[in-house]
Formats: structure tokens, C-alpha cells, sequence
């Protein structure tokens, strides 16, 4: 719970030297490709929460 606090505590000039910082270790050619598969990662994910058998479960537990 302290960690989402000081992630809110970021201020510009932070963010700015992060990205910097990611761009520096991966190179400007790589984030595409690093995004990219974040994407299709996360709509997989999406996907499969859709066809999680539990959850569409419509019937009320008795």
C-alpha cells in the first residue's frame, strides 16, 4: 500500500528521468517492439478473463 503512495508522489522532472532512463537501457528501436508485446500481453489476458468459466457463471450460489 506505501509503494502506490509514493508512485502518486512522482512529479514531472521523475517521470521525465524514468523515460529517459528506459530509453537509455533499450535503445529507441526496441520500445515499439516492448510496447507492442505489453499490448498483445494484455489482451490476451483480457481475453481469457472474458472466457473464465467461474465468472460466467450467471446462477446465484445456493
Amino acid at each position: 500500500m506505501e509503494n502506490l503512495f509514493v508512485i502518486g508522489m512522482l512529479g514531472t522532472q521523475e517521470i521525465l528521468l524514468i523515460v529517459l532512463a528506459i530509453v537509455l537501457i533499450f535503445g529507441g528501436r526496441k520500445i515499439p517492439e516492448l510496447m507492442r508485446g505489453l499490448g498483445k500481453g494484455m489482451k490476451e489476458f483480457k481475453d481469457a478473463q472474458k472466457d473464465d468459466p467461474e465468472k460466467n457463471n450467471d446462477k446465484p450460489a445456493q
